[in-house]
């Protein structure tokens, strides 16, 4: 049976056909060069959008380490542990409301609210004051600012990685995996190093003497990051799997829990592990390393955790190309199991590593290095991947924000794991949530490694319509029932 988006595809096919109106074929290759280059700017636009959500993300590495020179008997641990998590907490409800925002309003709308948030959150923190000069009511403010940017920061997650994920799957399914991991948790990755760059040079600039400045002027680079994307997202167009698979009224949430709660179980469960690791080890690696360098040096301090994030950065490109070669779940194994390595050296030798900064940093570097390579690599990938497009932004932003309830979890009990069991027991825990972690993603998370997401979408409907669910699929220009999608 013929429906009408045939009739409009087979148009954009055919537009050489002599029987159409030459009006009709020049807005059809209008159209196709118009869908061509909104590829390459979702994909583009999500990889600089995923810079300033890294940046945010190791902003505060540098900054505690500041504020506790400025203010130390105010910048106490629970003030260090409550601005730090004011970001995850943001996140956490940008990744949900966001991710129903993806699935119900488009891609688009998503992807123009998160930047506008991240825009307004960096700019009040750049501002932070509190009254009469207070360093409590300053903290205040930066918990406030630090939520309002953690809520844009959360939604970048599946606004930009979903739209990444189907624009690579549209222009080429072989490398979707490899393209996909390098505009995501490669620019990730990279704000790590990026942040502690920009601090290393506002540093040398304002002097040791201008801590304040220096603070404010990292906070207030992080206004321009996102904005550098803003004009390509309001080029940009939905991807053809979102228009042909949107759900965009009465979604049946309670078949897609029955379909999907093994995998659920998994993107969310791994996701939450590799988060409870990761975060706590990177927000508060600045202060780690300055505990083991005998004068706490700032300079130093930075110098040193420059390196740890350019060690963990190749892990990054290494599972890009190993995510094809071993398949997804495989090499997220392969990355769990590297924190069961490193995080059983350093955490059994600790006393006697930690007296050898250079190595100590080594093997600090290789274990996130593994975790970028498996479970950071990998989590975004299966997460864009495993769900159909109806709800992919849905479930992404469920797992992502589950793991960003870990970053909250491991970041509030760092200091007492260190405090009651020592430091060397938050290395041997991250040892712990690898061998977890293996398990977790052997049982329960699917391979999708060279499986067009458009197969996925193509059972999914298939599930509904077995089930009776009857409702509206695709965008307003392209909305069909669900059982004429099967008929065809």
């Amino acid at each position: 049976m013929s429906t009408e988006k045939e009739k409009d595809t087979s148009s954009i096919e055919d537009s050489s056909n002599p029987e159409l109106p030459q009006e009709t074929v020049d807005n059809d290759r209008l159209l196709n060069k118009r869908e061509s280059l909104s590829i390459y700017f979702t994909i583009l636009a999500a990889g600089f959008g995923l810079i300033s959500d890294g940046y945010q993300n190791n902003l505060m590495t540098m900054s505690n380490v500041i504020f506790k020179q400025l203010y130390p008997h105010d910048y106490t641990s629970a003030v260090s542990t409550r601005v730090s998590n004011a970001l995850l907490v943001g996140a956490i409800v940008g990744q949900i409301i966001v991710g129903l925002i993806c699935d119900r309003l488009g891609r688009k709308v998503a992807l123009v609210t998160t930047t506008l948030l991240i825009v307004i959150g960096a700019t009040l923190g750049t501002a932070a004051h509190g009254a009469h000069g207070s360093a409590q009511g300053l903290f205040w403010f930066l918990t406030f600012a630090r939520g309002i940017t953690g809520i844009g920061v959360g939604g970048e997650y599946p606004a930009s990685s979903t739209s990444a994920s189907e624009a690579a799957n549209e222009k080429s399914l072989k490398s979707r995996g490899p393209v996909f991991i390098m505009v995501t948790n490669f620019v990730l990755s990279f704000g790590g190093p990026l942040a502690v760059s920009v601090f290393l040079i506002v540093l040398s600039a304002a002097g040791g003497d201008h801590l304040e400045t220096v603070w404010r002027v990292c906070f207030g680079i992080g206004i321009l990051l996102p904005l550098t994307v803003f004009f390509f997202r309001l080029r940009m167009l939905s991807s053809k799997l979102y228009r042909k698979g949107a759900i965009k009224s009465r979604v049946p949430y309670w078949l897609v829990a029955k379909r999907y709660w093994r995998t659920l179980i998994g993107t969310c469960g791994a996701w939450f592990l590799y988060d409870f690791v990761t975060f706590p080890n990177g927000v508060f690696s600045g202060t780690i390393i300055s505990s083991v360098i005998h004068d706490g040096d700032i300079k130093k301090t930075a110098e040193w955790q420059l390196l740890l994030g350019a060690i963990s950065l190749p892990g990054v490109v290494v599972g890009a190309w190993l995510c094809n070669r071993l398949g997804r779940r495989n090499t997220m194994i392969l990355g769990f199991s590297g924190y069961l390595v490193f995080g059983l050296i350093i955490g059994l030798a600790y006393n006697k590593i930690t007296k050898i900064i250079p190595l100590f940093i080594i093997f600090y570097g290789l274990m996130q290095s593994f975790g970028n390579l498996g479970p950071g690599n990998m989590l975004g990938l299966t997460s864009s991947e495993s769900y159909a497009t109806a709800i992919r932004g849905t479930c992404y932003g469920l797992s992502a924000a589950i793991g960003k309830t870990g970053a909250a979890v491991g970041t509030q009990a760092f200091t007492p794991i260190q405090t009651n069991l020592g430091k060397n027991w938050t290395f041997i825990i991250a040892a712990i949530c690898g061998v977890t972690g293996v398990l977790v993603t052997y049982l329960c998370i699917p391979d999708m490694t060279g499986i067009d997401l458009a197969e996925e979408d193509a059972k999914f409907m298939q599930y509904l319509a077995d089930h009776g669910w009857e409702g509206d699929v695709g965008e307003d220009s392209e909305k069909e029932l669900v059982s004429e999608r099967i008929s065809e």
